[in-house]
């Protein structure tokens, strides 16, 4: 990957439908999650979205979220995404997903993934997975990513995904506030963790924690930029500068639509590099 001939990295990116026409999560979770970003249903596969993120000369942080034991749903896999994402290495980074009540099997899964199949993070939607990221039953997991040196995505604050429905399909918010995430920093300071979404309603947490711990990023994905909490553009600005990422989260969100809105932003000439791709670069460890 040049990473100098990149005009931005973008950290979330959903992959929802795979080669043979299998989606993520069911239509009713879908449709609902378009409905809120008031967007067109849009299932690219992992050729697609190189394709339209080479035509826009970004790299796209490409995931899937494994939700299956927690829903049923079968989740796609992250082994036919990581191979998808190998063959255009020019504009792809491969995560994966694991459910952390997976267990021990899951363990030895994401050591296989790293090794065997170029798996560079794991992405975590605590609400969708029905978990508490800081319960120690999670923590064999998180010191296994730590050894492999891979960093964590976690969901945080307001989610798309099941919204509008009654009793928003089960999914809980609570499992998503950013200060579960402190205990985690703080326990793995080797393991880089990236808090996705403006944490709405929980902002000056996630601001206070990636304050905090210097193994804590923000990225900016799931919001049109011109609805950021204000707290969270000043921060951006000054003592979040290196701490805070783009992030779209395509294709509910595309990248067009959120930059358009970014230039608008009274962020500083000096920092919207850095937030487009430098520190995405750093975090990420993309130069490696």
């Amino acid at each position: 990957m040049d990473l100098d001939a990149l005009v931005a990295v973008d950290v979330h990116v959903h992959v929802e439908q795979d080669l043979h026409g299998h989606l993520a999560m069911d239509d009713e979770l879908l449709d609902a999650a378009a409905a809120y970003f008031k967007g067109e249903p849009y299932h690219p596969t992992v050729p697609q979205i190189a394709e339209d993120y080479r035509a826009r000369q970004m790299a796209a942080v490409v995931f899937t979220v494994d939700s299956e034991p927690a829903t049923g749903h079968p989740t796609l896999s992250n082994e036919e995404i990581a191979e998808a994402a190998a063959e255009h290495p020019d504009v792809l980074v491969p995560f994966a997903s694991i459910d952390p009540a997976r267990g021990v099997a899951g363990i030895r899964t994401a050591r296989r993934l790293v090794e065997d199949h170029g798996v560079r993070g794991f992405k975590f939607h605590p609400s969708i997975q029905a978990f508490e990221p800081n319960d120690r039953r999670h923590y064999r997991l998180y010191a296994e990513l730590e050894s492999l040196g891979v960093p964590a995505l976690f969901h945080t604050g307001q989610t798309g995904i099941g919204s509008g429905l009654p009793g928003g399909r089960g999914i809980k918010l609570r499992y998503s506030d950013p200060m579960l995430l402190d205990d985690v920093a703080a326990d793995f300071p080797g393991l880089t963790i990236v808090m996705a979404h403006p944490s709405v309603p929980w902002q000056d947490a996630a601001i206070a924690v990636a304050q905090h711990k210097a193994n804590v990023y923000i990225d900016l994905s799931g919001w049109s930029p011109k609805y950021f909490p204000p707290q969270l553009v000043r921060a951006a600005n000054t003592l979040l500068r290196t701490k805070v990422l783009f992030g779209s989260d395509y294709p509910l969100l595309r990248p067009e639509r959120w930059i358009r809105d970014f230039a608008a932003l009274d962020i500083k000439d000096e920092v919207r590099p850095l937030i487009m791709k430098e520190n995405a670069i750093r975090a990420l460890g993309l130069r490696r």
